[in-house]
């Protein structure tokens, strides 16, 4: 390129982005970085806060890292840091990149702008105060631009570093500043999917953004025009029923070369591709797959639409599992079971009230009862009365407990609940908390030694995948009727049309 031809442009950002900077392709090759479609509406529409949740492969972290490297280049005393999700990741963004991009500069702008004062592993700062770093963290430093890459798995497996990005980083960033995250989803949990709840219901809401506001930009992979397989074969009927799905559902309308892609990369990526090559955004959070015990079956669940609105059948009881969880979190699910399938219809949960309270709750809700399927610590005799919280629900009027046995070993209780998750069906309203749990209930991460512990995560996802496995670990084809006894109890203790005979 010309010299005259870069002065004539040179206080337009646009034309520098699409025509300075060289990227290596994904062979490897020294190419003049070109934005894509996607690039260049995020360039025409960036706010100060972005937030982009994203398929695979489509130069996010690439586009902000040339965008903030030419921001440091031309605008005096600016900090602009990039935070990766691990330190390899570190390392490739800035010598791929940033001083990829640095060194293969035309020789008049570099003469221009002056040798880097600081030229490191991680660094770059020129005379005219300027600075460009990548990172893990950026907790004291203020900076005028901050990328965080990976932000959604950086939530799942580090959380405390989550926690620093957010308090720390995040925080440094003054309104009038520029903040992008971008990742791929990682499950329903965490500031990464809060932070997207959040912009993604402004959005919905057509509410005019504050200067540190989220504004979200999702990019579904058939956004992408590269995303197409030239082939013949036949589709199978599951995937013809979800492809269906996005068309009523979601009205979106794919070619025959689109579906095509989709499924090869499906069986390429199997329980990974909701998250890495999303169809709508809700599809992104959908699963946890990293440690996530049932990543698999919710990612069936899903493509099967098996989340829907299931009402209570008049011809079937309603079977309650519980789980009394520690410091007194308790979980009902309301499930029903007709033929071979079992739907979850009803959800309630909560904690710091005694046993009473649970079983006025299950009385407003005026299901005709079957079982109450209970853990095996329910009939454990509490010190001070003597009693066994079992005897105590007897007490109360609940009758047709059925004791779930205590599993050997926890992956005893998990493989039972994969057995039979085939006939699971969400109601997606009154049961959105239990199948968000399901999908991130994950093993223990251990970031000393960076795997996964064989053994659940403790938190609030636990208590309802504990209250799954309880009722799945007693299940079968038959139901099991209450005894003689349990009936003369109900008739004399409660309300008859309070359970089922």
């Amino acid at each position: 390129m010309d010299l005259k031809t870069i002065q004539e442009h040179f206080h337009d950002r646009n034309w520098r982005m699409n025509n300075l900077y060289y990227v290596k392709d994904e062979n490897g090759k020294k190419v003049l970085f070109r934005m894509n479609k996607v690039q260049q509406y995020l360039h025409d529409n960036l706010w100060f806060f972005n937030l982009v949740p994203k398929a695979r492969q489509l130069g996010i972290t690439t586009f902000f890292t040339i965008l903030y490297l030419d921001q440091v280049i031309f605008k005096d005393n600016q900090t602009a840091t990039i935070i990766a999700h691990t330190e390899k990741d570190m390392k490739k963004i800035f010598r791929n990149k940033i001083k990829f991009a640095w060194d293969n500069l035309h020789p008049w702008l570099k003469n221009e702008i002056g040798s880097p004062n600081t030229n490191t592993a991680n660094e770059l700062s020129f005379p005219n105060g300027s600075v460009i770093s990548v990172s893990l963290s950026s907790r004291s430093d203020t900076v005028q631009f901050l990328h965080i890459s990976e932000f959604g798995k950086i939530c799942a497996k580090y959380p405390d570093k989550a926690e620093e990005i957010v308090t720390g980083a995040i925080n440094s960033v003054h309104a009038g500043c520029m903040v992008s995250i971008e990742s791929t989803a990682e499950g329903r949990e965490g500031y990464f999917f809060d932070f997207c709840e959040k912009a993604e219901k402004l959005r919905k809401e057509g509410r005019q953004l504050t200067a540190m506001d989220f504004k979200i930009f999702f990019f579904p992979w058939w956004i992408d025009d590269r995303y197409i397989l030239d082939a013949t074969f036949a589709i199978a009927k599951e995937y013809k029923d979800y492809f269906s799905t996005l068309e009523n559902k979601h009205n979106i309308k794919l070619i025959d070369l689109q579906k095509r892609w989709w499924v090869k990369k499906k069986e390429l990526n199997g329980d990974k591709m909701f998250a890495e090559y999303p169809s709508t955004l809700d599809e992104a959070f959908s699963v946890s797959t990293e440690g996530a015990y049932y990543s698999k079956e919710m990612n069936r669940v899903y493509l099967q639409n098996r989340i829907a609105h299931f009402p209570v059948r008049d011809e079937g009881t309603v079977d309650v599992w519980w789980d009394l969880g520690m410091n007194d979190f308790n979980v009902l699910i309301f499930t029903q079971t007709i033929g071979p399938a079992i739907y979850f219809i009803d959800l309630y949960y909560n904690h710091g009230y005694k046993l009473a309270y649970y079983v006025d709750v299950l009385r407003e809700r005026g299901y005709r009862y079957g079982r109450q399927i209970l853990p095996h610590d329910v009939e454990v005799r509490d010190l001070s009365s003597g009693k066994t919280r079992k005897q105590t629900l007897y007490d109360l009027g609940l009758f047709n407990i059925q004791v779930s046995p205590k599993p050997q070993d926890r992956n005893d209780g998990i493989e039972r609940v994969r057995g039979l998750f085939s006939r699971f069906y969400f109601d997606e309203v009154h049961t959105k908390k239990l199948y968000d749990s399901l999908a991130n209930y994950r093993k223990e991460w251990d970031a000393r030694l960076g795997v996964f512990k064989n053994l659940p995560r403790h938190d609030e996802n636990s208590h309802f995948a504990d209250a799954v496995r309880t009722g799945c670990m007693v299940w079968n084809e038959e139901m099991t009727f209450p005894t003689d006894y349990e009936k003369e109890q109900w008739e004399r203790k409660t309300d008859q049309s309070f359970f089922a005979d």
